[in-house]
């Protein structure tokens, strides 16, 4: 089959590889009709998490018809010839986490859990196509993928509806909207969200979905802008700004937004000495992370109010306003996602027609494509926001 494989910093290319098989009882593998490029691929295509090796297979957001499943999984919850989402976290359903419905701090779906322990004391589940420390499994950008523990994670998808409504339950949707329910919104409140890419996108029609009075969407590329503005947004581009806290307390009558979401995460962009410095370290691998919007949310945030944190981050940072943290008596909300809590609801909300997810789509290739689109979607040209790929197309991009 062909699958977009990681080759080294930088370096993706179409390979021809091994078809997956069963290795498992509860597998199921998967025909993939939809496969996108997320943001936090871009963390794996620049280098800057750990663990990846050269061949790996690469994306979890994806979606196909099953093809084959394991003599485990009953056919009530799965068959041939479903088609279905699968979501990007994996969950064996039995542990203590899966029971209290944190999915993605699945106890059993990573087996290289050692290694994330090493950097983070514990480890979350296994995701597809991220690194070895989160499991080694092969990803989404594929013809076809195993779908481990597939009696829990995959989402049935009833026919009639493209996958260009519901392919976007794999990841970015439900990442969006767990942000914003993280904010405790309450009617009347403003939501500040930093990064207006796919899961900013998401988490701006998901805050006012939630009940927000008003939503102030920050970024510095235009098209970018103007897709939080059709979503009902104010907008800010922060390069055309001095001093972005003090114009945020300007538009809220001082007080500051209620609640601030970090869309952005480890590769964050800004100006001035602390971004330079944050920079030079990740770029000399003295820290992972560029920390420079999770220090703005936390100095922007009004007193009391709550800071959530979608945004990928992968190890230590330095300087984060700790004091400013603590004394404004702020809460912080974080994780991958728990995707088994919002796939069905959100997919009824979508054929409920309250949201078509398809808007935040801009092109289409093949899955030939991926070398290019992978650098198109990093560098934003094209008016680039969101790439679905399709793993039988033969040609060139379709925007």
């Amino acid at each position: 089959m062909k699958a977009v494989c990681w080759m080294g910093v930088d370096k993706i290319s179409v390979e021809t590889v091994p078809d997956p098989k069963i290795l498992n009882p509860r597998d199921a593998i998967v025909r993939i009709t939809s496969t996108c490029i997320c943001g936090s691929d871009l963390h794996l295509y620049n280098g800057y998490v750990p663990t990846m090796e050269q061949g790996d297979i690469l994306g979890h957001e994806f979606m196909g018809e099953v093809v084959e499943v394991g003599p485990s999984v009953s056919r009530d919850k799965l068959k041939v010839g479903d088609r279905v989402v699968v979501p990007f976290t994996i969950a064996c359903g039995r542990c203590f986490f899966c029971e209290q419905q944190l999915w993605s701090c699945c106890d059993n779906s990573n087996p290289n859990y050692w290694i994330a322990e090493e950097m983070m004391g514990y480890s979350p589940s296994g995701l597809f196509g991220y690194t070895h420390m989160l499991g080694g499994y092969s990803g989404g950008q594929a013809q076809y993928a195993r779908v481990p523990f597939a009696d829990v994670g995959p989402l049935r998808i009833p026919d009639g509806i493209p996958d260009d409504k519901v392919v976007f339950l794999s990841d970015i949707f439900p990442t969006g909207y767990m942000a914003a329910e993280n904010c405790n919104i309450r009617p009347g409140d403003t939501v500040a969200i930093w990064g207006c890419g796919p899961v900013g996108q998401f988490a701006i029609r998901s805050a006012f979905l939630l009940g927000a009075e008003r939503v102030i969407a920050i970024d510095r590329i235009p098209e970018r802008l103007q897709m939080a503005r059709q979503g009902g947004a104010e907008t800010i581009n922060y390069e055309e700004v001095d001093d972005l806290v003090q114009f945020l307390k300007d538009m809220t009558a001082n007080i500051g937004p209620d609640s601030c979401i970090d869309a952005v995460g480890m590769e964050a962009s800004g100006h001035g000495i602390t971004f330079a410095m944050d920079r030079a370290k990740q770029a000399l691998r003295i820290e992972l992370d560029r920390p420079y919007v999770l220090r703005q949310v936390v100095q922007a945030c009004r007193k009391g109010g709550t800071v959530s944190v979608p945004g990928v981050y992968a190890g230590f940072i330095d300087k984060v306003p700790m004091g400013a943290f603590m004394n404004k008596g702020l809460t912080m909300k974080t994780g991958q996602t728990h995707m088994m809590r919002y796939m069905k609801p959100l997919l009824d909300r979508v054929q409920r027609g309250e949201i078509d997810p398809s808007f935040v789509k801009t092109h289409n290739p093949s899955i030939d494509m991926a070398p290019e689109m992978y650098k198109m979607f990093r560098d934003k040209q094209d008016h680039c926001i969101k790439v679905v790929m399709n793993p039988w197309a033969d040609g060139a991009a379709a925007a």
